[in-house]
């Protein structure tokens, strides 16, 4: 495969050559979240050409060569970016109609299966048209961290209640209406950030997204909320991200997943900024570090980081004996900072 290929081109190309007249065939392919963290700032691999919405990576699945989904994942993404990650499950198969082509019935069906893969590297990537994407440039209302963002109040609440009374019937408005505060926390309940492809499956629904126009959902695009509410991605991959973005926030609580995007040794805060760009909400820092202790997730490693200011800060790492000695060795989240 020429090397000047990016991840999505690539894909492509080799998808189109294998291509049959037969309209009833299915091709599959893989396609991946690779999601890391720097700065504080969760970020997803995506493929980024000027002038138009970023992808997600994409591959050919090729049964000749690839003994399972996962390898043939690895090695594509090893071959295109020289970018390893230890860490990968696959999250969803995503084959609704059109959901790759721009228009449907031209060719086979594209089935993908998307995977959530977690990596340290955030180096220089070697694939052309690759950067690291924000993920809260994609799903802005999901950053709770510093306090309510302001595109929940202001933007997305009034045009779900217009959907909402839009309803063709007093049924469907009531069900609307309790999507509506389920997904955002509205009158009393508590934000779920789990809830992250729920929210986004009710924004392309109710026309909210851009997504929607460029599926056909919405004919007229001047109808779109202006300037949009985030950054779209094509095809259906803003949705597969949300799916990633999803698993993480609800596995890390029950699966130690977290410390595959730590370094081999960090301080506690450094853990908790971690855990708390991926969740998106903020903690209080005394009960981490008590939650930290109680689930044995951690140990001391004898040394102390250089701090900026104050006193150095002891370096832990992760104590992979919690594997063998927990039933769910996660991070819970009780500790959330209140008052957002």
């Amino acid at each position: 495969m020429a090397g000047s290929l990016s991840l999505q081109h690539a894909g492509d190309a080799k998808l189109k050559r294998a291509r049959t007249p037969n309209p009833r065939s299915v091709e599959i392919g893989l396609s991946a979240a690779i999601v890391s963290v720097a700065n504080e700032k969760p970020q997803v691999l995506v493929v980024r050409h000027p002038g138009k919405r970023d992808a997600l990576p994409f591959g050919p699945f090729d049964p000749l060569q690839h003994r399972t989904l996962e390898t043939g994942l690895r090695s594509w993404v090893n071959d295109q970016t020289y970018l390893a990650f230890e860490y990968a499950e696959q999250l969803y198969t995503f084959g609704d109609r059109g959901r790759h082509l721009m228009e449907s019935g031209e060719g086979p069906r594209v089935v993908s299966v998307g995977y959530l893969a977690l990596t340290r590297a955030m180096g220089e990537l070697q694939a052309p048209d690759t950067v690291w994407g924000e993920w809260y440039g994609y799903f802005p209302w999901e950053d709770w961290r510093g306090a309510k963002p302001e595109i929940v109040e202001r933007r997305i609440v009034p045009a779900l209640r217009k959907f909402a009374a839009a309803a063709s019937g007093a049924a469907e408005r009531e069900q609307r209406q309790t999507r509506i505060r389920l997904c955002f926390g509205l009158d009393d309940l508590l934000w779920d950030e789990e809830r992250v492809l729920e929210r986004y499956e009710l924004l392309y629904e109710a026309g909210l997204v851009e997504e929607a126009y460029h599926d056909g959902r919405v004919g007229d695009r001047s109808k779109l909320p202006t300037p949009p509410l985030g950054s779209s991605m094509m095809f259906d991959h803003r949705r597969m991200l949300a799916t990633a973005i999803t698993r993480l926030r609800g596995k890390m609580k029950y699966r130690p997943v977290v410390f595959e995007l730590m370094p081999p040794s960090f301080t506690l805060l450094e853990l908790q900024r971690t855990v708390e760009a991926i969740s998106g909400i903020r903690l209080h820092k005394q009960n981490f570090r008590r939650l930290m202790e109680e689930q044995g997730l951690v140990e001391g490693t004898g040394k102390f980081a250089r701090m900026a200011r104050g006193r150095p800060a002891e370096l832990f790492r992760f104590r992979r004996e919690v594997l063998g000695q927990r039933h769910a060795p996660g991070v819970r989240l009780g500790a959330r900072r209140t008052g957002v």
